[in-house]
């Protein structure tokens, strides 16, 4: 009898364990539910926004852990996680980190600084940002630091890219009269005979304007160097942004600028362009800066077509390419150009070229007009995704 007892004592412990251990899966499958809504609300495309989030199931309960930009969405997170009633211990990292010791701003110090994937210089180039940009610095690991571009951009840069500045330093930056470089490529000098370089340069790189004369504007880079370069080649910086035309003219102009530019993947300026970062770097170097990648791009502005009906385009819309959705893939963007007028596209492939959708064009482009997606307009548009430079000046400020 007593053995019969303490069998069923035994059953009834186990039934017990087994039931808190049911529960108590189901409430850490239920914590990590909410903390994907959370990430899909917040950070729905990790290339301009960080949350990566784990759970720690420990004796004394659960523990948050991880890293993330958004301080807001933490809130949010911890808001829901209480009217759901789940007590979680949050170790969460908010970025920018501790380690920076205030100096999370840096700008960029040299033509085009490459950006990595990952903290190391074999990583993905993932983008280019050009001298003057000013950026976020969020953390550090080994020598690289994680920063965050005007356009939201998250990647790594090595120090010989950037200069640090803490606040006050980044206010004298951002006080600073500045001149813009307007040719496609060219160079600082030490002095006005032009017999010795500071540095090379790319158009739209910003640099601190010291003083002028009636040929050469003497100019300081982000890390005190000094130097000279050519009023032929470079404006000031405020009397570019009151000339801005925001035109189509003016975008084809500027995009023929750099024909037979070599296509880099990552590159985002005058010294080679991948295809998105081609129709970003013209509209920058018209005022306006529009999403970094071509599956960024295509959300932006209006839509035009998605049946191939050119007849609809007008100069400066974007097309885009790729692989249409079926009933079991999505659509994916993997291409894109703007449109120039006479059924003709430039966009950087192999190198920056102009194409015809026209069957009967020396220059028809055959595979690209096969996997024609749609075309967006973001000449002009309002959207949050795209800024014009007269208003906001993200750049310089």
């Amino acid at each position: 009898m007593k053995r019969i007892i303490l069998k069923r004592s035994f059953v009834l412990i186990l039934i017990a364990l087994n039931t808190a251990c049911g529960v108590h899966i189901d409430e850490k499958k239920l914590l990590v539910k909410e903390i994907e809504i959370i990430k899909n609300t917040f950070a729905p495309d990790k290339r301009t926004a960080l949350f990566n989030l784990e759970v720690l199931d420990g004796p004394s309960g659960f523990t948050l852990v991880g890293e993330t930009n958004l301080p807001l969405a933490v809130d949010s997170l911890n808001n829901l996680l209480k009217e759901k009633g789940i007590k979680t211990t949050n170790d969460i990292k908010i970025l920018p980190g501790a380690e920076l010791e205030g100096m999370t701003n840096a700008v960029i110090n040299i033509s085009a600084a490459n950006l990595r994937s990952n903290p190391k210089h074999s990583a993905e180039l993932a983008t280019q940002v050009t001298l003057g940009t000013i950026v976020n610095v969020l953390k550090k690991e080994g020598d690289w630091y994680l920063i965050q571009t005007p356009d939201k951009y998250l990647a790594w840069v090595d120090p010989g890219g950037i200069q640090l500045m803490n606040a006050q330093e980044i206010k004298n930056w951002i006080a600073a009269d500045k001149i813009i470089y307007t040719d496609t490529y060219g160079h600082a000098f030490n002095s006005e005979e032009a017999k010795e370089r500071t540095s090379d340069i790319v158009a739209g790189s910003l640099l601190k304007l010291l003083s002028s004369n009636d040929d050469f504007y003497k100019i300081e880079f982000p890390d005190g160097r000094q130097g000279y370069i050519s009023k032929d080649e470079s404006v000031a910086y405020n009397t570019w942004i009151s000339n801005l035309n925001f035109n189509a003219d003016s975008l084809i102009a500027t995009s023929k600028t750099l024909m037979g530019v070599p296509y880099l993947w990552g590159g985002t300026s005058t010294k080679g362009v991948d295809c998105s970062g081609y129709t970003k770097t013209i509209y920058y170097l018209n005022g306006m800066v529009i999403p970094r990648d071509a599956s960024q791009q295509v959300h932006a502005g209006k839509p035009i077509d998605s049946i191939a009906d050119f007849s609809k385009l007008q100069k400066g819309d974007l097309l885009f390419f790729g692989r249409k959705a079926t009933e079991t893939t999505s659509e994916k963007v993997v291409h894109v150009g703007m449109w120039i007028g006479d059924n003709q596209f430039i966009h950087s492939s192999e190198m920056v070229r102009i194409s015809s959708v026209d069957k009967d064009a020396l220059n028809y482009d055959a595979f690209n007009v096969g996997r024609y997606l749609r075309t967006q307009r973001l000449l002009n548009e309002e959207d949050p995704l795209l800024q014009n430079l007269n208003i906001t000046m993200p750049i310089k400020d």
